[in-house]
């Protein structure tokens, strides 16, 4: 039985802005009208200072939470108040969640997440929190895992999630992303830069061959898989022309690479910024149900 991970809180004014944060709501809304089982929905609870300093300074989660930009969170892109803050700190809650409950049941779904352009020190490209790091970082404390996987496919590469981890050997680090668009990349265990316009057949066989090779060579004790549903042809922010229908397939090999191994693996949505905000919902919902019916 799949976990999925939602709070309330998914949610905060940012204006008029490309980051659909409506996306969350809507996402769950849809799964209720699915009558997914209610048991199957969790709470999280806020992340706390003891856990996101594990991965971020002090110094800067107190400006964080000031709720008033400074040097180190204006690279956010974002506005920034209590409510926001909140927003984060409940989205990292949601990771953490949903960490635990892949130990337990095998896989679990944040909806919400994936803000992977966060670095120890400073906030960039819509990211305050590195709340894959910090999920990592806490089970790790706790001594529930050592060896983790991240296995990132949002369009644009997790450059903060690889710089956290760069000289950490037991957190393998993998991202598949579009090579010549934002951000300035930084050194994963192994990236893939893809050229624009790569489509269906060539990004499907860069997951089907490199997913189990990474799996059985690292061996972690969990996956946090960031999905992303800007691969998306029609993502405002990138132009690689992946299908709805090839999303799904990728989202089904990573799942099903997992369960071959019995490794635990739990879902961050990562980025979506589509024309039309609905297909990112359409993509960001195909990803929960790949986890629902695995």
């Amino acid at each position: 039985m799949t976990s999925i991970i939602f709070h309330p809180k998914y949610h905060a004014e940012i204006g008029n802005h490309v980051m659909q944060i409506d996306k969350y709501k809507k996402i769950f809304d849809r799964l209720n009208a699915l009558n997914i089982k209610k048991q199957n929905f969790c709470k999280p609870l806020k992340a706390n200072i003891k856990e996101l300093t594990l991965v971020h300074s002090s110094e800067y989660i107190h400006e964080f939470l000031s709720g008033k930009h400074t040097s180190k969170t204006i690279s956010s892109e974002l506005p920034l108040d209590n409510h926001i803050a909140d927003f984060f700190l409940y989205a990292t809650g949601g990771t953490i969640l949903a960490a635990k409950k892949a130990l337990q049941k095998n896989y679990a779904i944040n909806l919400n997440g994936g803000f992977h352009h966060a670095f120890k020190n400073k906030a960039e490209g819509f990211c305050y929190i590195n709340d894959i790091a910090v999920a990592i970082a806490v089970l790790q404390n706790e001594s529930k895992i050592k060896r983790a996987l991240v296995i990132d496919c949002d369009l644009h590469q997790g450059n903060g999630t690889a710089r956290i981890f760069r000289n950490d050997d037991i957190v393998f680090t993998f991202s598949i992303h579009q090579q010549n668009i934002y951000p300035i990349k930084e050194k994963s265990d192994l990236d893939i830069g893809l050229y624009d316009l790569t489509g269906d057949n060539d990004y499907l066989g860069h997951i089907e061959k490199i997913i189990p090779k990474i799996l059985n060579s690292h061996r972690p004790e969990l996956v946090i898989y960031q999905a992303g549903a800007d691969p998306f042809s029609g993502d405002q922010l990138g132009s690689l022309k992946i299908t709805k229908k090839g999303l799904q397939k990728r989202d089904e090999l990573v799942i099903e690479s997992c369960k071959k191994l019995s490794i635990p693996i739990a879902g961050t949505l990562g980025g979506g910024y589509a024309e039309d905000p609905e297909d990112t919902v359409d993509i960001h919902l195909q990803t929960s149900l790949s986890f629902i019916n695995a």
